[in-house]
């Protein structure tokens, strides 16, 4: 058993070095399994067995071969030398093959080169020649904006942008060009804009110009003459009342203008076109379109900003029209090129605010002028100016209505101016009659003052007009008032009618403020006398006269019918009436006033004993007075005498009735009262004789019948018949007041105490006790009524 097992131990040692010999470089398996077995050492000595067996195998080949070997290695060694000549040879060839290699290399890396600079050469032409056509834009573009021509440069900058760039939109500088194209563009706008404002300022310059020209082609057209109504109102306005107006004379031309240009021919509008291509091409056309408006509303409020002085002269005003005309001259000229630019609903939006402006500026000026020929001037530069606008679409309805109310203003202005005038004349005037003492002058108070008299023209000379030279100058002035106040009516496109009604508005303001003023404060003169004021009211009846005439005058003036004029009546008579009614009130209050100057030279003698027989020498004077002033009231209206008649002998009676009763004198003798009884029986008579005649009889006497009734009351005693008819209309004594009686009844008591041996006779002391009993009568009587 033993046996069996060795020698299977021996033929699996064999196998594993079979496998050893068979396999060249990995044994891994084989000695895994050599360890897998606890034979190690067995198979370690039959490996060296097998090692010797190969080494024998080894030492036997080699002895076979060795003389071969030799052979061999004698052979090798003559081969080493063959093997190391040939070595230096090929070593040598090597040298000389990579010598010429290198030489080959640098030739064909120069050929390379060389066709590569050609082929880049070729590359770079072709490119070239594509980029010409860009750089010569580009290049054409840089010289248009050097030379400012920034229209065809916008060309060539769309020719760069849309044709040439996209040929070369592959290059990295085409990129640069287009941000530098960018900026071009920006320098384009800007200095199209530039231009623009240069236009602006030009045509701010020039704007005055256009519209001047503008303002004289329409005068041409409608064939006005701006300076004729001006040299008109000053032949009718005069400082020296002569009729005559002494202004001082502008030798002026209403427009002069070197040549017949249009708002085109003085400024050049290419800018304005230019540069709204531009941003219409550039794709900013609102922004342009805003900019263009807001920059000509601002000239626009410039332009309607009055000169400070403008209502100092007509040149102020004519400035001011023109640069508001060159304004919209330029904008409808702009509309008419340009449509998109500006149209007509932003114009007429600009003019409304415009005429507003216009409209508060004139009003405002004119309302500080006082010169009536500078209005006139202003209101045919109104009516230019508004034909001239009119007749480029504009509605100029506000101008129309602010020469309304310049005409207004214009109408106080000359009513404030006649009022110097009116004053200068009553100033001048010496409140006489006129008189003349050749025909000449009687003509030419006749052609002054339509006044006609059969008997005054049957007189001879001199003859003796019943008014002063006050009457002729005012009716003069009056009609050279209406005839001013028509210069500013007409050629304002009114119907007859319409300025017939307002001359005689105008008129009768006239009359009822500044003439009624004028005359009202004339007679309230303290200077004036008595005989002025006569002739003041007997020229206020011509005056009131002259109404007739005026009416007619402003119809022939107007043309307009006398039967249709009826709703503007002229107010000049009942203005002359009231004034004249005024006037004769001061003459009443002058007549008083002269009076109250020859009684206060009354001087009696209260204490007298004994009347001196007649009148006092005052009265006699102012009865004389009053039948010389009575005289002079021939020529006034019968009324007007005889209230002036009557209101002296009221006025008489009252001064002596005041005298009696007055606190200042104390007692009264019946010497003194029969002194007075002689004075009121003169004043009687002076009544009784009718110094102005009409008077009814007994009305002047009236004057004197209280104090008639107190004098013979106190002279005659006949206190039973006053006690007895007391209350009765019967009454001898019906004018005398119980409260008269008592007061100079005490004053006549006073008196009689002053006589020493008075209280020595009887009668004294039965009348003493009589004048008591008397006075406590009339004391009850004053109670009872009380």
């Amino acid at each position: 058993m033993m046996d069996e097992s060795s020698k299977e131990g021996k033929g699996r040692h064999d196998l594993l070095l079979q496998e050893i010999e068979a396999i060249d470089d990995y044994w891994g398996p084989t000695f895994r399994a050599i360890f897998d077995t606890d034979e190690c050492d067995a198979f370690a000595d039959k490996l060296d067995s097998r090692i010797r067996s190969h080494d024998r195998d080894i030492e036997k080949l080699c002895s076979a071969h060795h003389q071969g070997f030799i052979e061999s290695i004698r052979d090798l060694l003559e081969l080493k030398g063959l093997a190391n000549r040939i070595h230096g040879e090929v070593q040598t060839i090597d040298s000389d093959i990579c010598h010429s290699v290198t030489q080959l290399k640098l030739k064909g890396q120069e050929l390379a080169d060389a066709r590569r600079i050609e082929r880049n050469m070729k590359t770079t032409i072709e490119m070239l020649q594509s980029c010409l056509p860009v750089l010569r834009a580009y290049i054409k573009l840089q010289q248009q904006m050097k030379e400012k021509r920034y229209y065809p440069a916008l060309k060539t900058l769309e020719q760069l942008e849309h044709i040439h760039l996209p040929n070369i939109s592959h290059y990295r500088f085409s990129e640069h060009m287009k941000k530098s194209l960018a900026k071009v563009r920006e320098s384009i706008k800007e200095a199209s804009m530039s231009d623009l404002k240069d236009f602006l300022e030009s045509i701010r310059k020039y704007s005055p110009k256009i519209g001047e020209v503008a303002m004289r082609h329409t005068a041409e057209q409608l064939n006005i003459d701006i300076s004729a109504n001006s040299s008109a109102i000053r032949r009718l306005i005069s400082p020296n009342v002569s009729g005559e107006f002494d202004y001082d004379a502008q030798s002026e031309s209403v427009y002069s203008v070197e040549e017949d240009l249009s708002a085109q021919d003085l400024v050049d509008f290419s800018p304005v076109y230019r540069c709204l291509h531009i941003h219409t091409v550039l794709d900013a056309k609102e922004t342009y379109e805003n900019y263009y408006r807001k920059q000509r509303k601002k000239q626009a409020r410039l332009a309607l900003q009055p000169p400070t002085n403008m209502h100092e002269t007509i040149e102020g005003y004519r400035q001011y029209f023109h640069g508001i005309v060159g304004f919209f001259v330029v904008e409808d000229h702009v509309m008419n090129t340009a449509s998109t630019l500006v149209n007509r609903s932003y114009l007429d939006d600009v003019w409304n605010i415009a005429a507003s402006k216009i409209a508060s500026s004139v009003r405002t000026h004119s309302s500080y002028c006082t010169d009536p020929a500078l209005m006139l001037k202003i209101k045919n530069l109104v009516m230019l100016f508004s034909s001239t606008l009119r007749t480029y679409g504009y509605s100029v309805s506000q101008l129309v209505e602010l020469l309304q109310e310049i005409r207004d203003h214009y109408n106080e202005v000359l009513m404030q101016r006649w009022v110097h005038v009116f004053r200068d004349i009553f100033d001048e005037d010496n409140y006489h009659p006129i008189q003349v003492t050749t025909p000449a002058e009687y003509q030419r108070v006749i052609e002054s003052f339509p006044y006609r008299d059969s008997n005054l023209e049957a007189a001879p000379f001199p003859k003796r007009f019943p008014f002063s030279n006050l009457v002729p100058k005012v009716y003069r002035q009056i009609r050279n008032y209406i005839q001013a106040c028509l210069q500013f009516s007409q050629d304002l496109n009114l119907a007859d009618q319409e300025i017939d009604d307002t001359l005689r508005r105008y008129t009768n303001l006239l009359l009822t403020r500044t003439l009624s003023g004028c005359l009202s404060t004339l007679i309230r003169k303290p200077s004036l006398s008595l005989l002025q004021l006569i002739q003041i009211s007997i020229n206020t009846n011509y005056l009131e006269e002259s109404n007739g005439w005026l009416e007619e005058f402003i119809a022939q003036l107007t043309g307009a019918s006398r039967e249709l004029s009826h709703i503007a009546r002229l107010q000049g008579r009942a203005v002359f009436r009231d004034v004249r009614d005024d006037a004769e009130q001061q003459i009443y209050e002058a007549l008083k006033r002269k009076m109250d100057e020859f009684m206060e030279l009354a001087n009696y003698d209260w204490l007298l004993n004994e009347p001196s027989g007649h009148a006092s020498s005052f009265l006699m004077d102012l009865i004389a007075f009053l039948q010389s002033t009575f005289q002079a009231f021939t020529n006034l209206k019968e009324h007007v005498a005889q209230n002036a008649c009557l209101t002296a002998c009221r006025h008489i009676a009252e001064i002596l009735m005041d005298l009696l009763l007055s606190d200042d004198v104390k007692s009264i003798s019946m010497g003194a009262l029969q002194q007075v009884n002689l004075d009121v029986i003169q004043c009687e008579q002076f009544a009784a004789s009718e110094p102005v005649p009409g008077f009814e009889d007994g009305t002047l006497l009236s004057s004197f019948l209280d104090l008639r009734q107190l004098l013979d009351l106190l002279l005659s005693w006949d206190w039973s018949a006053y006690f007895h008819d007391y209350g009765q209309e019967t009454s001898k004594y019906l004018r005398v007041s119980p409260q008269r009686a008592i007061t100079v009844l005490e004053k006549l008591r006073e008196a009689d105490k002053r006589t020493v041996f008075s209280v020595l006779k009887k009668s004294e002391r039965d009348k003493k006790k009589l004048m008591e009993t008397v006075l406590r009568q009339l004391r009850q009587l004053l109670q009872s009524s009380a």
